[in-house]
Protein backbone atom coordinates (compact mmCIF):
# COMPACT_ATOMS: atom_id res chain seq x y z
CA UNK A 1 0.00 0.00 0.00
CA UNK A 2 1.54 3.50 -0.99
CA UNK A 3 -0.53 5.25 2.44
CA UNK A 4 0.31 4.06 5.96
CA UNK A 5 -2.14 2.11 8.01
CA UNK A 6 -3.29 2.30 11.94
CA UNK A 7 -2.84 -0.92 13.33
CA UNK A 8 -5.01 -1.48 17.20
CA UNK A 9 -5.38 -3.81 19.33
CA UNK A 10 -8.54 -3.46 21.16
CA UNK A 11 -10.64 -5.78 23.71
CA UNK A 12 -13.84 -5.17 25.33
CA UNK A 13 -17.19 -7.02 26.29
CA UNK A 14 -18.39 -8.99 23.45
CA UNK A 15 -16.16 -7.23 21.08
CA UNK A 16 -16.68 -9.03 18.09
CA UNK A 17 -19.90 -7.70 17.80
CA UNK A 18 -19.64 -4.75 19.15
CA UNK A 19 -16.59 -3.37 16.92
CA UNK A 20 -18.66 -4.70 13.63
CA UNK A 21 -21.74 -2.98 14.46
CA UNK A 22 -19.56 0.18 15.36
CA UNK A 23 -17.94 -0.15 12.03
CA UNK A 24 -21.38 -0.85 10.25
CA UNK A 25 -22.41 2.24 11.59
CA UNK A 26 -19.50 4.58 10.67
CA UNK A 27 -19.26 3.17 7.16
CA UNK A 28 -22.20 4.03 6.48
CA UNK A 29 -22.10 7.53 7.76
CA UNK A 30 -19.04 7.50 5.33
CA UNK A 31 -20.49 6.45 2.19
CA UNK A 32 -23.46 8.97 3.05
CA UNK A 33 -20.70 12.07 2.95
CA UNK A 34 -18.52 10.99 0.08
CA UNK A 35 -18.32 8.78 -2.54
CA UNK A 36 -14.57 8.82 -3.01
CA UNK A 37 -11.78 7.46 -1.52
CA UNK A 38 -10.38 10.27 0.80
CA UNK A 39 -12.17 9.19 3.70
CA UNK A 40 -10.65 6.05 5.87
CA UNK A 41 -11.66 2.82 5.49
CA UNK A 42 -11.60 -0.22 8.41
CA UNK A 43 -11.12 -3.78 8.31
CA UNK A 44 -11.29 -6.28 11.54
CA UNK A 45 -10.37 -9.69 12.68
CA UNK A 46 -13.81 -11.27 12.19
CA UNK A 47 -12.48 -14.47 14.29
CA UNK A 48 -10.42 -15.70 17.12
CA UNK A 49 -8.46 -17.54 14.60
CA UNK A 50 -7.88 -14.35 12.52
CA UNK A 51 -7.23 -12.42 15.44
CA UNK A 52 -4.30 -14.87 17.09
CA UNK A 53 -2.57 -14.78 13.17
CA UNK A 54 -3.00 -11.04 13.27
CA UNK A 55 -1.71 -9.93 16.38
CA UNK A 56 1.30 -11.69 16.08
CA UNK A 57 1.86 -10.57 12.66
CA UNK A 58 1.68 -7.08 14.08
CA UNK A 59 2.92 -7.13 17.52
CA UNK A 60 5.96 -8.54 19.63
CA UNK A 61 6.19 -9.41 23.08
CA UNK A 62 7.69 -5.70 24.05
CA UNK A 63 4.54 -4.54 22.42
CA UNK A 64 1.79 -6.15 24.54
CA UNK A 65 3.36 -6.28 27.90
CA UNK A 66 4.50 -3.57 30.19
CA UNK A 67 5.16 -2.74 33.39
CA UNK A 68 4.58 0.57 33.77
CA UNK A 69 0.68 -0.01 33.31
CA UNK A 70 -1.92 -2.08 35.23
CA UNK A 71 -3.72 -4.17 33.25
CA UNK A 72 -6.39 -7.11 33.81
CA UNK A 73 -5.45 -10.58 34.00
CA UNK A 74 -5.96 -13.04 31.27
CA UNK A 75 -9.07 -14.77 32.93
CA UNK A 76 -10.61 -11.40 34.02
CA UNK A 77 -10.55 -10.41 30.36
CA UNK A 78 -12.07 -13.67 28.72
CA UNK A 79 -14.51 -13.43 31.87
CA UNK A 80 -18.41 -11.56 31.17
CA UNK A 81 -17.45 -12.73 27.39
CA UNK A 82 -14.75 -10.49 26.68
CA UNK A 83 -13.41 -11.08 23.32
CA UNK A 84 -10.10 -9.32 22.02
CA UNK A 85 -10.78 -8.36 18.51
CA UNK A 86 -6.88 -8.40 18.14
CA UNK A 87 -4.97 -8.97 21.68
CA UNK A 88 -5.25 -10.09 25.41
CA UNK A 89 -2.74 -9.58 27.85
CA UNK A 90 -0.99 -9.41 31.57
CA UNK A 91 -0.68 -11.69 34.07
CA UNK A 92 -2.44 -10.73 37.79
CA UNK A 93 -0.95 -7.62 39.32
CA UNK A 94 1.97 -8.60 41.83
CA UNK A 95 3.50 -11.26 39.30
CA UNK A 96 6.07 -10.97 36.69
CA UNK A 97 5.12 -9.66 33.42
CA UNK A 98 4.87 -12.65 30.69
CA UNK A 99 3.42 -13.49 27.71
CA UNK A 100 3.39 -16.33 25.79
CA UNK A 101 2.06 -16.19 22.03
CA UNK A 102 1.36 -19.58 21.71
CA UNK A 103 -1.38 -19.06 25.16
CA UNK A 104 -2.77 -16.20 23.55
CA UNK A 105 -4.72 -18.27 21.11
CA UNK A 106 -6.27 -20.77 23.87
CA UNK A 107 -7.26 -17.97 26.56
CA UNK A 108 -9.44 -16.20 22.85
CA UNK A 109 -11.18 -19.21 22.97
CA UNK A 110 -11.66 -19.95 26.49
CA UNK A 111 -14.89 -18.15 26.28
CA UNK A 112 -16.86 -16.82 29.54
CA UNK A 113 -15.04 -18.36 32.76
CA UNK A 114 -17.28 -19.27 36.10
CA UNK A 115 -16.79 -16.51 38.59
CA UNK A 116 -18.60 -15.45 41.89
CA UNK A 117 -20.65 -12.26 42.50
CA UNK A 118 -22.51 -11.37 45.37
CA UNK A 119 -26.28 -10.68 45.74
CA UNK A 120 -27.55 -8.87 49.42
CA UNK A 121 -30.97 -9.31 49.27
CA UNK A 122 -32.59 -6.00 51.40
CA UNK A 123 -33.91 -6.22 54.76
CA UNK A 124 -37.84 -7.32 54.64
CA UNK A 125 -37.38 -9.10 51.01
CA UNK A 126 -35.46 -12.03 51.80
CA UNK A 127 -37.92 -13.10 54.70
CA UNK A 128 -41.06 -13.28 52.49
CA UNK A 129 -39.36 -13.95 49.16
CA UNK A 130 -36.43 -16.30 49.66
CA UNK A 131 -38.07 -19.28 47.77
CA UNK A 132 -38.74 -18.08 44.97
CA UNK A 133 -35.61 -16.01 44.81
CA UNK A 134 -34.01 -19.46 45.44
CA UNK A 135 -35.85 -21.05 42.34
CA UNK A 136 -35.39 -18.11 39.83
CA UNK A 137 -31.55 -18.49 40.93
CA UNK A 138 -31.56 -22.35 40.24
CA UNK A 139 -33.52 -21.65 36.84
CA UNK A 140 -30.70 -19.53 35.70
CA UNK A 141 -27.97 -21.55 36.62
CA UNK A 142 -26.44 -19.99 39.79
CA UNK A 143 -25.30 -21.95 42.09
CA UNK A 144 -24.93 -20.60 46.15
CA UNK A 145 -21.62 -21.02 47.24
CA UNK A 146 -21.95 -18.72 50.16
CA UNK A 147 -24.68 -17.29 52.06
CA UNK A 148 -25.23 -16.03 55.81
CA UNK A 149 -27.32 -13.31 57.83
CA UNK A 150 -25.68 -9.74 57.92
CA UNK A 151 -26.32 -7.09 60.13
CA UNK A 152 -24.83 -4.23 58.22
CA UNK A 153 -23.00 -1.32 59.92
CA UNK A 154 -22.80 2.13 58.57
CA UNK A 155 -19.55 1.75 56.74
CA UNK A 156 -20.34 -1.21 55.36
CA UNK A 157 -24.12 -0.10 54.11
CA UNK A 158 -22.42 2.99 52.79
CA UNK A 159 -20.12 1.04 50.52
CA UNK A 160 -22.56 -0.58 48.84
CA UNK A 161 -24.53 2.74 47.82
CA UNK A 162 -24.11 3.81 44.29
CA UNK A 163 -21.45 6.19 43.25
CA UNK A 164 -24.11 8.65 41.50
CA UNK A 165 -26.38 7.82 44.88
CA UNK A 166 -23.64 8.97 47.47
CA UNK A 167 -23.31 12.89 45.24
CA UNK A 168 -26.30 13.21 47.71
CA UNK A 169 -25.95 13.27 51.00
CA UNK A 170 -29.68 13.39 51.51
CA UNK A 171 -30.02 10.15 49.57
CA UNK A 172 -27.04 8.36 50.49
CA UNK A 173 -28.46 8.72 53.97
CA UNK A 174 -31.65 7.35 53.34
CA UNK A 175 -30.27 4.25 51.55
CA UNK A 176 -27.64 3.72 54.51
CA UNK A 177 -30.39 3.80 57.04
CA UNK A 178 -32.74 1.69 54.85
CA UNK A 179 -29.90 -0.85 54.79
CA UNK A 180 -29.22 -0.86 58.75
CA UNK A 181 -33.01 -1.09 59.71
CA UNK A 182 -32.73 -5.12 59.78
CA UNK A 183 -31.35 -8.66 59.03
CA UNK A 184 -30.17 -8.90 55.39
CA UNK A 185 -29.40 -11.84 53.21
CA UNK A 186 -25.99 -12.31 51.53
CA UNK A 187 -25.21 -15.03 48.84
CA UNK A 188 -22.30 -15.78 47.30
CA UNK A 189 -23.17 -16.88 43.61
CA UNK A 190 -21.37 -18.57 41.31
CA UNK A 191 -21.80 -19.31 37.31
CA UNK A 192 -20.26 -18.44 33.80
CA UNK A 193 -20.56 -14.51 33.44
CA UNK A 194 -22.15 -13.96 36.73
CA UNK A 195 -21.80 -10.57 37.10
CA UNK A 196 -23.39 -9.37 33.93
CA UNK A 197 -25.75 -11.77 34.26
CA UNK A 198 -26.83 -10.93 37.86
CA UNK A 199 -27.41 -7.16 36.70
CA UNK A 200 -29.03 -8.11 33.82
CA UNK A 201 -31.65 -10.23 35.74
CA UNK A 202 -31.80 -6.99 38.48
CA UNK A 203 -32.79 -4.52 36.43
CA UNK A 204 -32.43 -0.76 37.02
CA UNK A 205 -31.76 0.85 40.44
CA UNK A 206 -34.78 2.08 39.98
CA UNK A 207 -38.57 -0.23 40.15
CA UNK A 208 -40.54 1.86 38.27
CA UNK A 209 -37.84 2.30 35.48
CA UNK A 210 -37.12 -1.89 35.64
CA UNK A 211 -41.30 -1.85 35.49
CA UNK A 212 -41.56 -0.10 32.42
CA UNK A 213 -38.29 -1.90 30.89
CA UNK A 214 -39.27 -5.71 31.72
CA UNK A 215 -41.80 -6.40 34.73
CA UNK A 216 -39.91 -9.92 35.07
CA UNK A 217 -36.85 -7.65 36.00
CA UNK A 218 -36.30 -8.55 40.02
CA UNK A 219 -36.02 -5.09 41.15
CA UNK A 220 -39.74 -4.51 39.02
CA UNK A 221 -41.21 -7.38 41.25
CA UNK A 222 -39.79 -7.07 44.65
CA UNK A 223 -38.66 -2.92 45.24
CA UNK A 224 -40.83 -0.36 46.00
CA UNK A 225 -38.41 2.56 45.38
CA UNK A 226 -34.78 3.54 44.55
CA UNK A 227 -34.04 3.16 48.27
CA UNK A 228 -36.55 0.00 49.18
CA UNK A 229 -35.58 -1.52 45.55
CA UNK A 230 -34.94 -5.36 47.27
CA UNK A 231 -31.75 -5.96 46.23
CA UNK A 232 -28.14 -5.03 45.77
CA UNK A 233 -25.50 -6.84 43.22
CA UNK A 234 -22.10 -6.42 42.54
CA UNK A 235 -22.22 -3.88 39.66
CA UNK A 236 -18.46 -5.00 38.22
CA UNK A 237 -15.95 -7.87 38.63
CA UNK A 238 -13.83 -5.83 40.90
CA UNK A 239 -16.66 -4.87 42.93
CA UNK A 240 -17.22 -8.60 42.92
CA UNK A 241 -14.15 -9.73 43.95
CA UNK A 242 -13.79 -6.90 46.62
CA UNK A 243 -17.74 -8.29 48.33
CA UNK A 244 -16.94 -11.58 48.44
CA UNK A 245 -13.65 -10.27 50.71
CA UNK A 246 -15.95 -8.03 52.24
CA UNK A 247 -18.97 -10.57 53.11
CA UNK A 248 -17.08 -13.87 53.18
CA UNK A 249 -13.20 -13.66 54.65
CA UNK A 250 -13.15 -16.88 56.13
CA UNK A 251 -13.99 -18.61 52.40
CA UNK A 252 -16.62 -19.90 50.43
CA UNK A 253 -18.24 -23.18 50.73
CA UNK A 254 -16.51 -24.98 47.30
CA UNK A 255 -13.25 -23.88 45.69
CA UNK A 256 -12.51 -20.42 44.99
CA UNK A 257 -12.57 -19.40 41.37
CA UNK A 258 -9.02 -18.69 39.80
CA UNK A 259 -10.18 -15.20 39.05
CA UNK A 260 -10.61 -14.82 42.97
CA UNK A 261 -7.40 -16.29 43.65
CA UNK A 262 -5.32 -14.15 41.70
CA UNK A 263 -6.97 -10.72 43.15
CA UNK A 264 -5.50 -12.10 46.54
CA UNK A 265 -2.60 -9.81 47.61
Amino acid sequence: MSNPVLVCALRGIDAFRALGAALKGWTQGRDRLSTGDSLPQALMALTPEVTFRQAILFFTEADLVTGKARFYSFSQIVSEHTKLTQICFSPSVGESWRCRAESLFSYLQAGAQVLCTVLLIKPGVWSRGLPRILRSLHLEKFSVVGMKHVELEAAAASALVPCEVQQDPAAAEAHCTYLTSGTALVLCLQRPNAVKKLMDLLGPEDPQLAQALDPCLWRAQYGTSTVQNAFYGSRSYAMAVRDVKLFFPEGLCCAQCQTVQEQEV
